[in-house]
């Protein structure tokens, strides 16, 4: 039996998850403002679509770009300043895409964008293995999660509701100041573990059965030690198929529902939330399971694995008849139950690494990004032309 938080434990626990929700939340409804107003930023600059995708497509590569040092930094500053200083500087891009006058600066402030959000993830994982006993950390890890998607069943009615109220610059400066406000609360009230003062009882309950790991740094020879293990590139390899489909709808559900679907940007700001939410519900239920299936002792790692596989079988049989069913409403059905499907297995793949990793090599774990930043130098410089249908060139 696993031993009891104290009560202040608990109040910290509740207050490091409510800030992740929040700021969670505001950080997907800054990606994805963009998507939702696409449309129009094209037709008030004047853009074409390679331009367009390109604006869409950089905030990946300054987000991958400062996946691969991010552990490091946080291991040398700590949680408290690196995040907080992340939200700043996201919120301070979001702002300034409210504010400038030309493509090439919102170009810049894209990037700037996915840099300050690039410890968002990191952040969580970290929170959640600091504050949370290995036992107990399905069900944070499930609410760290769930705040991207709650955010983005929130975005196609929210930001399109600002959208048509006050313009798009108007909801760009909005939720930026929304994130600095967020940024300044987080400085104040926040504290890293080891400065919070806990009791020898709370500690010895957050360390109860954590896999072995030593207290010194993380150095550069314990990060390449990583990619020299079996699971590690399992890992790595097995969440891009997660990220995918994860990205995908992120960015292409809305103009989906739009063009391909012919429902108005009114009512594709309503039908476009209702797969998230079921998203949402996935991450939930899975750290709901997962910690249900701990308590009953199964196998810390097996577990998740199993989750992870059911996860991603379920979302792949889910989204291909999604692709040729010509209703709208079983297309969204079909949708709905991949993103649950698919965010059940994300969030077990999470929580894989809170169960597997010493607790000092997490975030080097979590920062392992080199295939995705390798992927952003491959989209970057070789998608640059519209794919032709192999027939007309015969």
């Amino acid at each position: 039996m696993s031993s009891q938080a104290s009560p202040r434990l608990k109040r910290l626990q509740i207050m490091a998850l409510l800030f992740l929700l929040v700021a969670g939340i505001i950080n997907f409804l800054d990606r994805t403002s963009l998507s939702i107003a696409n449309t129009t930023i094209r037709e008030e600059m004047g853009l074409t679509a390679t331009e367009m995708g390109l604006l869409l497509s950089v905030f990946s590569f300054g987000y991958a770009l400062c996946q691969l040092p991010i552990g490091m930094v946080m291991e040398r500053f700590g949680v408290k300043k690196v995040y907080g200083f992340g939200i700043f500087l996201w919120s301070v891009a979001q702002t300034a895409l409210g504010l400038v006058g030309s493509y090439s600066q919102m170009i810049v402030a894209r990037v700037v964008l996915g840099i300050g959000e690039a410890p968002h993830l990191p952040t969580g994982v970290k929170v959640v293995n600091d504050w949370y006993n290995i036992r107990k950390r399905g069900v944070p890890m499930g609410i760290v999660n769930m705040s991207s998607t709650l955010a983005q069943a929130l975005a196609p009615p929210l930001l399109i509701a600002m959208m048509l109220a006050f313009g798009w610059r108007t909801m760009f400066i909005i939720i930026g100041v929304l994130g600095i406000v967020i940024s300044l609360l987080w400085a104040i009230f926040y504290r890293n573990r080891e400065d919070a003062g806990l009791s020898d009882a709370d500690i010895a309950h957050l360390e109860e059965e954590n896999p072995p790991s030593s207290k010194q740094k993380v150095t550069l020879k314990d990060w390449a030690g990583l990619f020299k293990q079996k699971s590690m590139w399992g890992m790595i390899i097995g969440f891009n198929g997660v990220g995918y489909m994860v990205w995908l709808f992120l960015t292409w559900l809305p103009s989906y529902l739009e063009m391909s679907r012919g429902l108005s940007l009114q009512k594709t700001g309503w039908v476009a939330a209702i797969p998230f939410l079921f998203g949402a519900a996935g991450m939930l239920v899975n750290g709901v399971v997962a910690d249900w299936v701990m308590k009953r002792g199964a196998d810390k790692m097996k577990s998740r694995k199993w989750m992870i596989c059911l996860g991603l079988l379920c979302a792949a049989g889910f989204t291909l008849p999604a692709a040729y069913t010509d209703s709208t409403f079983m297309a969204v059905a079909c949708i709905s139950m991949a993103l649950f499907s698919i965010h059940f297995a994300g969030t077990s793949a999470w929580g894989l690494i809170l169960v597997s990793v010493p607790s000092r090599l997490a975030l080097a774990l979590v920062a392992s990004s080199v295939i995705a930043f390798m992927a952003s130098l491959v989209y970057f410089f070789m998608v640059d032309k519209p794919v032709v249908d192999p027939a007309a060139l015969r």
